[in-house]
């Protein structure tokens, strides 16, 4: 599928930038206020509320804009909202004020209207049979009202407490959409041709291949220094190493560690490895030889989370015990899961498991999406064998992970990538094992009645201390197999101005070509 809609000819543009890389000039210098970035995956929809996917955040951010913002270092910034702040004592009614120069792409002013369609209505919107309800339905499903005081002003009023609300306004699928444009052409309609009020308009798609952007000159907070952003759908990492040496890229985004580290020392290259507060972890489904709670433990015990990242990651993806980063509250210190092939050997003993009789799974992983994730995947299995798990190791595309988790249908073990860029512990537990939750793999009774009073929590010291002990518990169930902090690895020409930030954005907004 390809969708054009520019100011001006795309078709003319590509042409002549073609024309420019045959010549071999690197693709900084074919345009100064222009740039190609190489990245791994596209986006599931270009609907910004349908969808929780970490990996195209960095998309829908150029094109929407969200209520709240985070700085690089994750603290939360003023965005499409300027103020908020609780009614009551009770932290039920949350009123946003609203900047009120703020405009969508089509020149329409975004109100409090478009507020309230988006986190009220859309929401709570029916689906037709045999659709799929928006990722927002849940998240919002505690937003009994959203009243509009004024064309600025609107108060969301909650049905209990929602401790997290305001870390969702700039969390994920929290983008302002254009009420009456919807409206108009329909939900297809609008994820065919979005209309946002980011600093990017879209003004070329080709799914899986390439989105071209262009500056939108009337944002509010002034056109970004970039004009045209150019973001070339490049799966195979080898290939995105091989556009930025080549120059046919000005940045490359999730390449292998080494290949990072080797490009940041040649000449005009920049490489970054950055820590982020993503996580790495074996989501655990309860099916097959899973079902035992000592294969899942011995399938923990048996990873060498150190080799592995020494192996591929140079040593810089810092090893986690539970599904949380390092320091943010929800990280239980004292805390260790040892590797121990011995005690993971004598647990499969008490399933009944032996060398003759291996216990059998199907594990999922990515392949390019984030650094080694195919390679670690190997490594993982190499190692399960080694005490009596034969895995069936199986590459899945990020649409097919979605949708096999939403239907319960995942295998006993997926590796992936958890995206959560606020540090907050109810992304990482409160969602990823809340049997209730359209996130979570590991369905359990037992982690549901100890989510459930974290959810309505607002005494911050009693919520840390919850979450701790909900990871922890999980961990010691095996219905979590955390491997490692996230990292976010890039390389760039040197004269592109780039912006790390702590959640592993890639925002051209925030970036410029020097001299």
């Amino acid at each position: 599928m390809t969708v054009e809609f520019t100011r001006r000819s795309a078709l003319g543009l590509s042409g002549a930038a073609a024309a420019l890389a045959g010549l071999g000039l690197p693709a900084w210098a074919q345009a100064r206020d222009a740039i190609t970035i190489a990245f791994p995956n596209d986006v599931p929809t270009w609907d910004p509320n349908a969808r929780v996917l970490q990996g195209a955040q960095s998309f829908y951010k150029c094109v929407f804009d969200s209520p709240l913002t985070q700085a690089p270092d994750l603290s939360p910034l003023p965005n499409l909202a300027k103020a908020w702040r609780y009614r009551d004592t009770a932290s039920l009614e949350l009123e946003i004020e609203l900047r009120g120069d703020a405009t969508f792409h089509d020149g329409s002013k975004v109100t409090a209207e478009d507020f309230r369609f988006t986190f009220d209505e859309r929401p709570k919107a029916p689906v037709a049979a045999g659709g799929r309800k928006l990722d927002t339905g849940f998240i919002w499903r505690k937003v009994k009202a959203v009243t509009v005081e004024s064309p600025t002003r609107a108060v969301m009023q909650f049905t209990e407490v929602m401790p997290s609300a305001v870390t969702w306004l700039y969390f994920m699928a929290s983008f302002v959409v254009p009420k009456a444009y919807i409206e108009k052409v329909g939900v297809d309609g609008f994820a065919a041709k979005p209309i946002g009020s980011g600093p990017y308009r879209l003004a070329e798609y080709q799914q899986g291949a390439r989105v071209v952007l262009e500056a939108f000159d009337r944002h509010w907070a002034g056109a970004p220094k970039l004009k045209r952003v150019t973001i070339e759908i490049v799966q195979d990492p080898s290939a995105r190493v091989a556009a930025i040496e080549a120059g046919r890229a000005d940045l490359a985004v999730d390449l292998p560690i080494r290949e990072t580290q080797r490009l940041g020392g040649r000449p005009g290259l920049v490489g970054r490895i950055d820590p982020i507060a993503d996580i790495l972890i074996i989501e655990v489904n309860h099916v097959g030889a899973f079902e035992r709670e000592e294969v899942r433990l011995a399938a923990h015990h048996a990873i060498d989370k150190r080799a592995i990242s020494k192996a591929f990651y140079a040593g810089k993806a810092i090893p986690i015990d539970v599904p949380a980063a390092h320091g943010t509250p929800g990280y239980p210190k004292e805390f260790h899961v040892a590797y121990d092939p011995a005690q993971a050997k004598a647990l499969l003993a008490k399933a009944g498991v032996s060398a003759g009789a291996p216990a059998q799974i199907t594990f999922f992983t990515t392949k390019g999406v984030f650094p080694n994730d195919f390679e670690v995947a190997q490594a993982i299995a190499a190692m399960w064998k080694k005490v009596g798990i034969v895995a069936d190791l199986q590459v899945m595309e990020l649409p097919k992970y979605q949708e096999l988790l939403r239907a319960g249908k995942l295998p006993e073990a997926t590796m992936y990538q958890w995206g959560n860029t606020t540090g907050d512990p109810e992304m990482y537990g409160g969602y990823l094992l809340d049997p209730k939750s359209i996130f979570s793999s590991y369905k359990s009774p037992d982690l549901g009645e100890r989510v459930a009073p974290l959810l309505v929590e607002s005494d911050p010291a009693r919520r840390a201390e919850g979450y701790r002990e909900l990871h922890r518990y999980a961990v010691e169930k095996g219905y979590s197999i955390p491997l490692f902090q996230g990292i976010k690895t890039v390389a760039y020409q040197k004269a592109l101005a780039y912006k790390p930030y702590a959640n592993g954005w890639i925002l051209p907004q925030d970036y410029a070509l020097k001299g």
